[in-house]
């Protein structure tokens, strides 16, 4: 599956932005989606990921209660909504499958990564 992360941009304190993540090639249905974000000078940092269904999501402490995982499986494409955007959310943020959720903070269990998009939180 290929995986291509759009929607950053800039965006002031408080505002809100919504990524997408469109995959193409056979059987999306199958993969667990993940977004993971990568500050400057910081390693790779696991965000959100939806089950297959999409009627399971997990979120880090850091975003939830602020950003929202959702999947069309019928589009292809996964989407993170973020509300409520702080300078600390500045970063590059990718998605990522794989056909299984176990250790699933771990970036390099993850099989499939898109480009990524950056997303930048004025002050």
């Amino acid at each position: 599956v290929q995986l291509q992360a759009s929607g950053g941009g800039l965006v002031q304190a408080g505002g809100s932005l919504r990524l997408s993540c469109a995959a193409s090639g056979r059987s999306f249905s199958a993969y667990y989606i993940g977004w993971f974000r990568q500050a400057p000078e910081k390693q790779r940092a696991y965000v959100a990921h939806i089950s297959t269904s999409g009627g399971s999501k997990y979120y880090a402490d850091s975003v939830k209660g602020r950003f929202t995982i959702s999947r069309d499986n019928a589009k292809n494409t996964v989407y993170l909504q973020m509300n409520s955007l702080k300078p600390e959310d500045t970063a590059v943020y990718y998605c990522a499958a794989r056909a299984s959720a176990t250790s699933y903070s771990v970036s390099y269990n993850w099989d499939y990564w898109g480009k990524g998009t950056l997303v930048t939180v004025s002050s």
